[in-house]
């Protein structure tokens, strides 16, 4: 009989967790809270609009070809991808920039900005390049369990190469003067989930990611990828349970897991993806003798951002915004304090904004505006209502300042989103969007495990866990679990396994 693995959560992790197992041979079922998969990436439809909830950037799509590739499956049997071209639009404090796909033309924009930023700007991607190629290519595909996985002489020497003990402030600063193309290399590193002065200059390679890789999109918007690998899952023969949480994950006296409990009912596993927040499958799941980590442990973890996000139809067309649109046009360190330092709702928020309708007619009816509205804030923040129209009010108020468009009147729905529906849509640690911050103190083993340490076939996929936020890690991330559950049932029993 075929081993039985349970994974709870149905987010890019637990879907790359349960399409592995059904490949390995595993009677897989996954247990989904909400009554769609796709977790963060879910969409909704609302007065002929189409929103994506969550992830909006397609990055690193050689990431999404790997992995369709290892079950010889192509990303375009599942959904088409077209690049943009200008990848982004950016609202400095006076002026706009479009941020043009492909090096040479962003290198000459960059020499309108700071003589010679062109050239340093090669320098800077040499870098970032063999950052990329080494971090992907070898370190985040360790399931950082032990120290002793980067003992090699030649992982040491890497571990050098990938700067590390460098932060992202000082080494863009060797490279550039100029504060906005500083600022512009830096705005992945606020989504990662710290300032840039805190964030190893490792993550330059989200620069590369970004300007060598480029920006995509999957027509139909992000959920389109969840769709796929769920299609892809059921192909590979999973069972989904939706519209049901998981309640308990009873441990006998061996810390051996007997499945988990839906629906007051036991479904066996010989393994478990934990791919749900890690905090809340140990604190609600596990009786606290069999958790890994403590509350205290918890409290003490750096957090990325949450966002407060708001999902707007226009029934015009915005003139002056690209698909993508990053807000700039405040101070950046002082929101990033308000984060990270010393956590506020922000005074003069950066924001970004993302209008998928100007890719894709099916996002909104014809003639009108799909906007998605993001602003980072600091986690473990409550709102009212009236704080989030004020923000709104906020945004709209540059908005339509600097695309010269009224936008308010105009409004035809709205919904907001924010600390309190991550915690009650996804179980959210503080309500964070994005995982566990970048800090070299949170990376690779510093990181909460992938394995329990208290129950053997227990593991964890996501964003609290290696390799980290954001969606191609995510996919990573739960391939990992699954091999690590799959080599500790063959472990346990080679014969059966």
């Amino acid at each position: 009989m075929n081993p039985r693995a349970i994974v709870i959560g149905s987010g890019f992790s637990g879907l790359a967790a349960a399409c592995t197992l059904a490949h390995r041979g595993y009677r897989v079922t996954v247990i989904e809270k909400n009554h769609d998969t796709g977790g963060r990436a879910r969409a909704f439809r609302a007065e002929g609009f189409v929103f994506d909830m969550g992830p909006s950037w397609y990055w690193m799509p050689e990431v999404f070809d790997e992995f369709f590739a290892r079950f010889d499956k192509k990303v375009s049997d599942y959904y088409d991808l077209v690049r943009l071209d200008p990848s982004y639009r950016v609202f400095f404090r006076d002026h706009e920039a479009d941020i043009p796909a492909g090096k040479e033309p962003l290198k000459a924009l960059l020499d309108t900005m700071e003589p010679g930023a062109g050239a340093q700007l090669d320098r800077f991607l040499a870098e970032a390049k063999v950052k990329y190629e080494t971090g992907m290519g070898e370190f985040v595909w360790k399931p950082s369990l032990s120290v002793m996985e980067f003992a090699e002489w030649r992982l040491l020497r890497e571990t050098f190469r990938l700067q590390l003990f460098t932060n992202m402030s000082a080494h863009l600063r060797r490279f550039f003067s100029n504060p906005e193309i500083i600022q512009l290399l830096e705005f992945p590193v606020l989504f990662l989930g710290a300032k840039p002065e805190r964030t190893p200059a490792l993550y330059s390679m989200m620069n590369y990611a970004d300007i060598e890789l480029g920006t995509w999109y999957p027509r139909g918007g992000m959920y389109k990828i969840a769709e796929g690998m769920t299609r892809l899952a059921r192909e590979l023969g999973v069972e989904f349970i939706t519209g049901s949480a998981a309640e308990r994950i009873p441990v006998n006296q061996d810390g051996f897991a007997e499945g988990v409990i839906v629906n007051g009912e036991l479904v066996g596993a010989d393994v478990i993806i934990g791919a749900a927040d890690y905090h809340h499958i140990e604190s609600r799941l596990l009786e606290p003798s069999k958790r890994s980590y403590s509350e205290k442990y918890w409290d003490k973890r750096v957090m990325s951002p949450s966002s407060l996000l708001f999902y707007l139809g226009v029934n015009k067309k915005v003139k002056g915004l690209l698909h993508h649109n990053l807000f700039f046009d405040e101070p950046f360190g002082e929101h990033a304090s308000e984060i990270y330092d010393e956590p506020r709702w922000p005074s003069r928020p950066l924001f970004y904004v993302c209008a998928n309708s100007k890719t894709d007619p099916e996002a909104a009816p014809e003639g009108m505006e799909n906007l998605f509205i993001l602003i980072p804030v600091a986690p473990g923040l409550t709102s009212t209502e009236e704080q989030r129209e004020e923000y709104l009010n906020v945004v709209l108020d540059r908005l339509e300042k600097r695309t010269g468009e009224l936008i308010r009147g105009h409004i035809i729905y709205k919904r907001s989103f924010a600390h309190e529906e991550f915690i009650s849509e996804y179980h959210s640690f503080k309500g964070n969007a994005y995982g566990l911050a970048n800090t070299l103190l949170q990376t690779a083993f510093l990181k909460p495990r992938m394995r329990s340490k208290k129950v053997s076939n227990l593991f964890f996929a996501g964003q609290l866990t290696v390799p980290g936020p954001g969606v191609p890690p995510s996919l990573i991330s739960g391939q990992l679990a699954a091999r690590e559950a799959d080599a500790y049932l063959h472990e346990l029993n080679p014969v059966t396994a």
